[in-house]
């Protein structure tokens, strides 16, 4: 393999890592190994810590298809929690809310997702990349600032429930959607869709465009390769 002429490297995203920290990983051991001192690499999309799954690593001059690479669409496994919203629509901040859960049945279930497929606009999260006169909202919203975010037109191609457990209040979908489309913000959504409130407890991406999980490697999986150059 070349790496400074150009490689693309699908990873397996360990939790609580950032999509930078895959990167930068990445760099470190290529350019321990290559010694050398400077090295492009960048991702296609990130993905949030509390995420894990397929992350695609460009090396060299295949930086240049980063752009191409991440207009893909991708797929994601995503477990809601019911009844409840946080501030950052997942895990990352506590509890701020509780909303009344007996009248979701599987049939207001069955009723509602269907709803969400194909073009949707979506105001992206407060604790999000997306930039705010130059600064991430993400930052803004840390300091307690609030701003409105303008939303975004996506595409939702499929939406499946994989399985809801009534008693815990646990809705479980696969997604296949278009670039830019969050992930927690769809979980506030359909929260509100049921006339309650949710946020994302567990998130996998298991494609990005013909990238699947299964063609992803660990951190182990790769130094064991460059270990072979």
């Amino acid at each position: 393999m070349d790496f400074i002429e150009g490689e693309i490297l699908p990873f397996d995203k360990p939790y609580r890592w950032t999509s930078f920290d895959v990167v930068g990983k990445t760099r470190w051991l290529l350019c321990h190994k290559l010694h050398v001192k400077k090295l492009k690499v960048g991702h296609t999309g990130t993905l949030d810590p509390l995420a894990t799954g397929v992350v695609v690593v460009c090396t060299g001059r295949k930086t240049k298809m980063i752009d191409e690479l991440q207009a893909h669409d991708k797929e994601y496994i995503a477990t809601l929690q019911l009844g409840a919203t946080t501030p950052s629509f997942d895990l990352e901040k506590p509890i701020d809310a509780t909303y009344p859960t007996e009248h979701i049945t599987r049939a207001l279930i069955d009723e509602v997702i269907p709803t969400f497929r194909g073009e949707q606009w979506q105001v992206p999260p407060m604790f999000s990349a997306v930039k705010v006169e130059g600064k991430r909202a993400y930052e803004l919203a840390r300091k307690g600032e609030e701003v409105e975010l303008k939303p975004k037109l996506l595409v939702i191609d499929e939406i499946e429930i994989l399985s809801f457990d009534e008693q815990r209040m646990q809705l479980t979908l696969r997604i296949v959607c278009s670039k830019g489309t969050y992930i927690r913000a769809l979980a506030r959504d359909i929260g509100q869709r049921l006339n309650s409130g949710a946020h994302l407890i567990a998130l996998r991406r298991t494609r990005v465009g013909n990238i699947r999980i299964e063609d992803c490697m660990g951190f182990e999986d790769f130094e064991k390769m460059i270990e072979k150059i």
